[in-house]
């Protein structure tokens, strides 16, 4: 994606299932979790660079005994700030003490990060800011180790007024309106009143106070707590979670918005945002990995035993598809084949366009993260090439000379690098002016390949979200190369509709789609759908979220896809750009052909899996309408 935007955060939980002088006899080293934790969450950078944090709880200290630690940073590089605070620690010790680092029991009791279960936690701040505070894991301190709670999650949850209600209506007054904060309280709530509960119980059988929190230990439950707190969420989530005892849990939504996967064995228990960081760091085939389902909770429980149960019913499986096409680390082989069959079901499209014409077409990439879509557009460009060389082969055996060979073979996709991204550029400079001109100048281009008024360029991307990058930057820069037409293609398709689920995707007017559709409509003369959209979704404003439908979708009913996309071209091309430029989206057709198993597209669609998405996609109409340049929930 040329456009930055943020998007889901992400997890990383490690348990281990040995005492640490197991670890310390194996692999030579009491920090084997500690070292797990940051190569997980290191492996996952590429889902939260505002901020990171972690937690660990350390299992059976004494009593006056620290034995929850937690470290949160919002620095330019915060993995690296969190961990090297911890190993300098380490550091220190090794050279005044270095026999201690092979002292299990002295390590666990004085140092920071030696303990059997960790949590850790990379942060994209689509609300709430950046502030350390802000930062997971967010902890709900107690006295009672049984009602320490830690919590780090990937979730937005749509309905926070409502649950915030509610949480005033069980008597709780929060210092916060965030979901976090809520989410963190909701659990709170139910833990707490799950321990008076089995508190009473024990001391109405005479168990003292001392001996009931190891007796609350072996009972507490936390399936129903999850289950409880649960019931009212409206989001995509997974949301982790550790107890001051020892208890921990990963738990996701009902429709499985949001990813998870874990791996167990008799040593350590893993689970993580994606699925290749798990291989990585544990060196484990693919097929020892599972998924987490929809709607379950996967919970380890002090003394090792491992709970998969749902803890609701599940909804129809509507997992994000933006995640495969491209927030997901491509490693993974499912997302790695997914990608490139994106890019492979476009070729038909790209050279309709070209006019079957590869000799005066030169085909390139922006930004990298399009490379593997591109790899799958080639492939099919290949394919057809080599079909047209059959063809003519075929048809003039007997004629053949080396010569007219020659000519035959030499017609190929000139597949070429045309644009670099300058990571080093930086737009700080607050003058408008300025700023553009530097934006103009993010990438650096190939000169001399593309032919001067005579080759069509085309470029992959693999989604075109605003259209602000490619109108300031890309077509500009590319235009420089004075290419006869470019052809802007994306691997996604239109994205139409906002997000609310976790992608910092919130505000209609911020989408080139929608921008060109709403053009469509007032040069077609049919403000009147405009006006008709918005006193629809004004009727359902306050309706019960279940109650809403999403009247949205006739913005887009008078006009066919390719016609919003010729607006889209005409929307991101200045006035200066010499070129001809067209642009071609990803059909949803295609979509769900490359992304079978994961059908969450309603940014796509505005077919939204929750019924808060409804009521999000109808408050970011009327703040549209109204003027209002605010987030929908």
């Amino acid at each position: 994606m040329s456009e930055p935007i943020k998007h889901e955060c992400g997890i990383a939980l490690v348990r281990l299932l040995k005492p640490l002088e197991f670890y310390q006899g194996k692999y030579g080293t009491t920090l084997y979790g500690l070292q797990k934790l940051h190569l997980l969450m290191q492996k996952q950078h590429n889902r939260g660079q505002d901020g990171a944090g972690m937690a660990c709880v350390k299992f059976d200290l004494p009593p006056g005994k620290k034995y929850i630690n937690r470290i949160r940073s919002n620095s330019a590089t915060p993995i690296k700030t969190i961990f090297n605070k911890v190993y300098d620690e380490l550091e220190i010790i090794r050279q005044q003490h270095p026999k201690r680092l092979d002292d299990v029991e002295w390590l666990k009791n004085n140092v920071t990060f030696t303990g059997e279960l960790f949590l850790g936690h990379l942060r994209y701040g689509t609300y709430g800011g950046n502030d350390v505070k802000n930062l997971h894991p967010l902890k709900r301190a107690n006295n009672w180790k049984t009602r320490n709670l830690l919590l780090a999650g990937n979730f937005n949850m749509t309905n926070n007024d409502e649950l915030l209600e509610h949480l005033i209506g069980l008597g709780q007054y929060p210092q916060e309106t965030s979901d976090t904060i809520t989410v963190l309280e909701k659990i709170g709530h139910f833990l707490d009143e799950e321990n008076e509960r089995l508190y009473r119980e024990l001391k109405n059988r005479g168990i003292s106070k001392k001996e009931a929190t190891d007796e609350i230990i072996k009972k507490l439950d936390l399936l129903p707590i999850l289950r409880e707190s649960a019931k009212r969420w409206d989001g995509g989530y997974v949301i982790s979670g550790l107890l001051g005892h020892g208890d921990a849990f990963v738990m996701r939504d009902p429709a499985g918005i949001r990813p998870a996967f874990y791996y167990a064995d008799d040593e350590i228990v893993v689970a993580a945002s994606e699925r290749p960081v798990i291989q990585t760091a544990l060196n484990v085939p693919i097929e020892k990995i599972r998924e987490l389902e929809p709607a379950h909770a996967l919970i380890i429980r002090k003394s090792g035993e491992l709970i998969n149960e749902a803890f609701m019913k599940p909804l129809p499986k509507r997992a994000c598809s933006f995640e495969r096409i491209y927030f997901s680390r491509g490693t993974d082989k499912d997302i790695y084949l997914e990608r490139k069959k994106l890019g492979n079901l476009l070729g038909n499209s790209v050279l309709e366009a070209i006019d079957y014409d590869l000799k005066n077409t030169v085909f390139s990439y922006i930004p990298n993260t399009a490379s593997v879509a591109f790899q799958g557009l080639v492939e099919q460009l290949n394919d057809f090439t080599a079909g047209q060389i059959k063809g003519k082969i075929l048809s003039e055996q007997g004629k053949l000379s080396k010569e007219r060979l020659d000519v035959i073979f030499s017609d190929r996709p000139r597949v070429e690098t045309i644009a670099v991204k300058d990571a080093k550029l930086r737009t700080f400079i607050a003058a408008d002016s300025q700023r553009d001109d530097l934006v103009a100048h993010v990438y650096d281009v190939t000169y001399g390949i593309v032919r001067n008024n005579i080759d069509t360029l085309v470029v992959l991307d693999d989604s075109i979200v605003r259209g602000t990058t490619l109108r300031q930057s890309i077509i500009r820069i590319l235009d420089r190369l004075h290419p006869k037409k470019m052809l802007i293609v994306s691997s996604a398709p239109q994205i139409r509709y906002p997000d609310c689920y976790g992608i910092d995707m919130a505000r209609l007017g911020d989408f080139v789609a929608f921008r060109a559709a709403i053009a469509l409509l007032k040069e077609h003369h049919l403000e009147n759908i405009i006006n008709e959209v918005y006193a629809k979704a004004k009727a359902q404003e306050n309706r019960p979220k279940e109650q809403i439908i999403n009247p949205v979708k006739d913005i887009y009913k008078p006009f066919t896809p390719q016609q919003i996309s010729d607006k889209i071209a005409q929307l991101v091309t200045s006035q200066e750009v010499k070129a001809e430029v067209a642009v071609i989206y990803q059909s949803i057709e295609n979509l769900h052909q490359a992304i079978p198993h994961h059908k969450g597209d309603w940014y796509f669609t505005g077919d939204y899996p929750t019924p808060g998405g409804n009521k999000v996609v109808n408050q970011a109409f009327i703040n549209y309408v109204e003027g209002r340049n605010e987030r929908a929930y």
